[in-house]
């Protein structure tokens, strides 16, 4: 079990910036328009002067070259991408499930890499970042797993295979995740002493993060805590659709309405 706190690099926001917004865990994917659909919707009428994805933004991702398929759900996700980070910035950190982005979307779409984890300085406020699995240490399995899927030699041979057969192999991981879910299996939670031990290596005092789809608030030692992003599901009932929103006055959840 990997339990080195790594190094976050910083992001200091631009004096003119007053509304950033943060959102995980959206899990696009063609066979979920109304969800699709909530998301485009809240791209159009954002007014946030940032918008910060920390990670699963996508269902999946099987490599870059996808956006190159004509008529592909991909190519369509990255227009609408492009066209939101010619208004503001949007940065992606990566997720367990679209960790394959790489430097050809950025390219492409205008959206800014963000490592790690990060620390964002916004005025008097310093929040960490990140996707949040790294600190699910008790999921032994996964983090064996990420530390396989991250490596250059293991993306590279899987990169090299043809699109089709990605796109099948990563159905197959779909469907064995749904059948995992579907027979109760828990997500792992976030380590609490190695989110405090995070949070006091960055110099910071809230982590944000998401992962878990655990929408929740944690006190981890006095003037220290964690903020869980929400997951997106349109079909839910209720529906679930949330931001964080983060301004002078400090953080608040945003419910994305129903059409």
């Amino acid at each position: 079990m990997n339990t080195a706190v790594p190094q976050a690099v910083e992001l200091i926001a631009p004096p003119h910036w007053r509304t950033v917004d943060f959102f995980s865990d959206l899990h696009l994917q063609a066979a979920e328009p109304a969800t699709l659909a909530c998301f485009e919707r809240y791209l159009a009428g954002s007014q946030a002067d940032a918008l910060f994805i920390l990670g699963d933004l996508f269902e999946v991702w099987v490599g870059d070259d996808a956006c190159d398929e004509a008529g592909s759900f991909e190519a369509a996700l990255a227009e609408r991408l492009a066209a939101a980070a010619q208004q503001r910035p949007v940065y992606f950190m990566h997720g367990n499930r679209d960790f394959l982005v790489g430097t050809s979307f950025f390219e492409r779409t205008g959206v800014i890499g963000l490592a790690d984890p990060a620390v964002l300085i916004f005025g008097t406020q310093r929040l960490l970042l990140s996707h949040g699995d790294l600190l699910c240490l008790g999921d032994v399995d996964y983090q064996r797993f990420r530390r396989l899927a991250r490596s250059s030699a293991w993306q590279q041979a899987f990169l090299a295979q043809p699109l089709a057969e990605r796109r099948a192999q990563a159905q197959a991981m779909r469907a064995q995740s749904e059948a995992h879910k579907q027979a109760g299996e828990a997500y792992a939670d976030v380590d609490g002493p190695a989110a405090l031990a995070w949070l006091q290596a960055a110099g910071a005092h809230t982590l944000v993060h998401g992962h878990t789809h655990r929408p929740a608030e944690h006190v981890l030692a006095p003037g220290y805590r964690r903020v869980v992003l929400s997951d997106w599901d349109a079909t839910a009932r209720p529906p679930r659709a949330d931001v964080l929103r983060l301004t002078a006055r400090g953080l608040e959840r945003i419910r994305i309405g129903p059409m």
